[in-house]
């Protein structure tokens, strides 16, 4: 049974599936105005080893993402080029796609965009006009009236009596209340479209509403995100669908924390943004992977040479004893199979199973490789069972989106080993290191 920590509840809950054996998973994606920070990546991650679990555990997953190529950034950046809207999203999907390949991620089934779902979008805007839970300004844009949902503040806690405009609330004089949100932008700046209430371009917060009913359905099982969407973006997105199909568009709330800069909150106004491709490019995709679930997706992540440092320790600790396996054994000339440890890869599922729990699932990582060393150690090894562990660590990492790629040993390094055992045994110490240099260069020790 896999349990998730449900925003909308506060609570861990038992997952329950609409349909039988099948997942509908929408997570927000990004608005393409530029390449993809380090924050992105990790609800990348977070899903993708959400998505792979539910997938080993025996469902089939309906994942969909989201690219939001309809903005005022957007169409700034298009206008300081002097280009179009569409090469500047464009430009932004494909960096965002191949960060996505970089990591190793499984790609969303779908990838809608907001410019592709203008006709559903302008239509939903018009029913929520129609059945008064959105107005028409006096300056001809679009709000929705947030005191049309009485559920509004359902997934971010908050009361409307008990919440002050701050930054992320847009106060204009066109609104009924300061709360209200933009449904329909009336421009004739940039990119626009055609629409009842004249020429312009959606807001925000209704194109993920859509987008989900359209490709997914009316409800869903899981909707997620970072935490930074979770109020206002998705409690918006709640109300919209809330005063149209009268349910909060998701069972089930999953929001990963934010990740830090050696302490501090990544911002552009501290310098201190990070570019995934870079630290993709700069740590590999493993050590990548490893250190960004080596936090519970609940929780910040601290990202910092410490941090890095200390997740390449920890990985090699995984890494080195497996490739050991995969040498001795191909040097005793054992024959392996691909027969795993049902017991640590279950005992690895169930902590997974808590609410993504990747730090105990670690550990069992841990204890599973510790078994290996004992074996490998050991004067007359039981290669069948340090087949089955190895196989067994190979498929956990899997779940965590790490790739272990099985050594193979060329003619010359079984010479070059069978040249350092023989020179260990004569005492032939400057032979032997000689030799034991040019293994570890090839990466064999």
């Amino acid at each position: 049974m896999i349990k998730l920590y449900n925003s909308k509840t506060l609570q861990v809950e038992d997952f329950k599936p609409i349909k039988e054996g099948h997942v509908d998973m929408y997570v927000c994606g990004p608005t393409v105005y530029n390449y993809a920070h380090i924050g992105n990546a990790r609800p990348m991650v977070v899903f993708d080893v959400l998505k792979r679990l539910f997938e080993a555990e025996g469902y089939t997953v309906t994942y969909v993402s989201n690219f939001t190529d309809v903005d005022d950034k957007i169409i700034n950046k298009a206008i300081e080029e002097n280009t179009t809207e569409a090469v500047i999203a464009q430009r932004y999907i494909d960096a965002y796609q191949d960060v996505r390949t970089m990591l190793n991620t499984e790609l969303p089934d779908i990838t809608p965009r907001v410019t592709e779902t203008m006709d559903g979008i302008i239509s939903f805007i018009q029913e929520l006009v129609d059945n008064g839970s959105a107005y028409v300004s006096e300056n001809g844009d679009v709000y929705f009236s947030v005191d049309a949902d009485a559920k509004y503040g359902e997934i971010s806690h908050q009361k409307l009596d008990q919440l002050e405009a701050g930054a992320r609330i847009e106060v204009n004089d066109g609104k009924k209340n300061p709360y209200d949100f933009a449904l329909w932008k009336k421009t004739d700046k940039g990119i626009q479209w055609d629409s009842p209430w004249g020429k312009g371009r959606p807001g925000w917060h209704t194109e993920c509403v859509v987008m989900i009913n359209q490709n997914l359905g009316e409800l869903i099982d899981i909707h997620g995100g970072g935490m930074d969407l979770k109020f206002p973006h998705h409690e918006n997105e709640v109300a919209q669908q809330e005063c149209t199909h009268h349910n909060a568009l998701a069972n089930y709330w999953v929001h990963n924390a934010m990740i830090n800069i050696d302490g501090q909150k990544m911002s552009k106004s501290l310098g201190n943004t990070l570019w995934a491709k870079d630290i993709v490019e700069r740590l590999g995709t493993n050590l990548t992977r490893w250190l960004m679930s080596s936090v519970h997706y609940r929780k910040e992540l601290n990202f910092s040479e410490e941090t890095v440092e200390t997740a390449r320790k920890e990985l090699d600790k995984v890494l080195n004893p497996l490739k050991q396996v995969d040498i001795q054994s191909e040097l005793a000339g054992i024959a392996m199979d691909f027969s795993y440890d049902e017991t640590s890869y279950r005992t690895f599922l169930d902590q997974l199973d808590d609410d993504l729990n990747t730090p105990n699932a670690y550990t069992v990582i841990f204890d599973t490789v510790k078994k290996i060393n004992q074996g490998l150690r050991t004067k007359d090894p039981d290669w069948n069972e340090i087949n089955k562990l190895r196989n067994s660590v190979v498929k956990m990492l899997d779940i965590l989106g790490i790739v272990v790629k099985k050594v193979q040993l060329h003619e010359e390094d079984k010479a070059l080993f069978e040249k350092w055992t023989s020179a260990k045994k004569e005492k032939n110490w400057d032979v032997a290191d000689t030799c034991r240099k040019a293994l570890s260069e090839r990466g064999l020790l």
